[in-house]
């Protein structure tokens, strides 16, 4: 029988966290190729580092690539947009500076015995991209039907980041992580029993008793607070809850700077914050044939119109793909207890409602467009649908259709 009352706990990190600096440049390329080639492939993977950022993977984009060759000017404008993106997150520091650090480009061709096996040809459907098995969440819990512990800490840095660009809190740098507690009964988030933030911070915002400036230190602290209040519901922060403001102390060096950053190491804060399994494979970097990213796509989009037709509480999908075969190999739903319909009754139903096959996906979602990179930070999921098809797999236009299903 599952838990009624317990403790959870889920993490975010800031557009500034080093891994985050590289998800968010491997999506600056996915969008650049995109934007030129609808149909291009990119896997691109990123490592940050103090004063590097080094780009690896594989490419297929007309006008910019093409036989091995570069076209002219597409080097140039590859490392100009991996600059604007560092500079539009804010590292401006010695140890990482959009215009100082030292960039390398080791992208090249995709191989052939991948398209061979991906591309759609004669009577041959557009298999997937790779094996693998992708899990889509969703959960009453939050407006937005995500897990309330991820909504959270994901608020407390989205509110945080917009402080810093506007000025309101100009002591803050672009590092930063969080992470929050919550009391859950009869499966109802309903008091924070822990709230943690460790932020970058100006010089001397910290105070160990002998370094730093205890005013300083203060106002970071009463800061941080105030977040924590405006973000919760009323109630939820309570004189129990245990809070954490920069635990280490001093964090003046940050970002890629004070820890190297790679592409994909941050897919639980992209998801569902621990609150749903993961197949493992990671998004940013990667064009939508790839189903690591696309079916993940699907399957929050499904589970989420399943929870806003009111068919469950919580629900989870599973899908399982092999590389070069179009349909997937399995879809499993699990509605944990929560459903006014059976699991077998959505298995069967969902296939006829979305085509399930790499290029379905991309078509009911319409992902062929450069709109990844706002993805990149904050979470996958959760988000609003933009008028231009970015987060498209948030919306809920299935759910009439689903009702009639069932």
């Amino acid at each position: 029988m599952a838990r009624s009352s317990f403790l959870f706990t889920s993490e975010s990190v800031s557009e500034g966290h080093p891994d985050k600096v590289a998800d968010q440049i491997s999506d600056a390329i996915v969008d650049l190729f995109l934007g030129k080639d609808p149909e291009a492939r990119i896997a691109c993977e990123t490592l940050t580092t103090t004063q590097l950022v080094v780009l690896a993977g594989e490419i297929r984009c007309k006008g910019v690539y093409v036989d091995g060759e570069w076209a002219p000017g597409a080097r140039e404008e590859i490392e100009a947009a991996v600059r604007a993106t560092v500079k539009r997150i804010g590292y401006e520091q010695s140890g990482f500076h959009w215009n100082e650090f030292r960039f390398e480009n080791n992208l090249h061709g995709q191989s052939d015995h991948i398209a061979q096996g991906v591309d759609e040809s004669g009577n041959k459907d557009e298999g997937a991209g790779d094996q693998g098995i992708m899990f889509g969440y969703a959960t009453d819990e939050t407006p937005d039907l995500m897990p309330a512990t991820l909504y959270y800490s994901h608020k407390i840095l989205e509110r945080m980041a917009a402080d810093r660009h506007s000025g309101a809190a100009p002591f803050l740098e672009p590092d930063a992580k969080s992470q929050v507690t919550l009391a859950y009964e009869n499966e109802v988030p309903v008091r924070a029993t822990a709230l943690v933030v460790s932020t970058q911070h100006a010089p001397d915002y910290f105070f160990d008793g002998t370094h730093g400036d205890a005013a300083k230190a203060k106002v970071l602290r009463d800061y941080v607070l105030s977040v924590f209040h405006d973000v919760l519901p009323a109630g939820f922060i309570t004189e129990d809850t245990v809070i954490h403001v920069n635990p280490t102390g001093r964090f003046e060096i940050g970002g890629p700077d004070g820890d190297a950053g790679l592409t994909g190491r941050k897919i639980i804060v992209d998801t569902y914050g621990g609150a749903s399994p993961h197949g493992g494979g990671a998004f940013s970097g990667k064009d939508p044939t790839k189903v690591d990213r696309s079916a993940a796509y699907i399957t929050r989009y499904l589970a989420k119109n399943i929870v806003a037709a009111g068919l469950a509480r919580r629900c989870t999908i599973q899908l399982s793909y092999a590389i070069g075969v179009a349909e997937p190999l399995s879809i499993y739903v699990d509605l944990h207890g929560t459903g006014t319909v059976s699991e077998s009754a959505l298995e069967a139903a969902l296939p006829k409602l979305v085509r399930l096959t790499p290029k379905g996906i991309r078509t009911h979602l319409g992902l062929n467009k450069p709109i990844y990179q706002r993805t990149a930070a904050y979470g996958h999921f959760g988000r609003q649908p933009d008028a231009d098809g970015g987060f498209s797999w948030e919306k809920t236009d299935l759910v009439d259709a689903l009702k009639a299903a069932i």
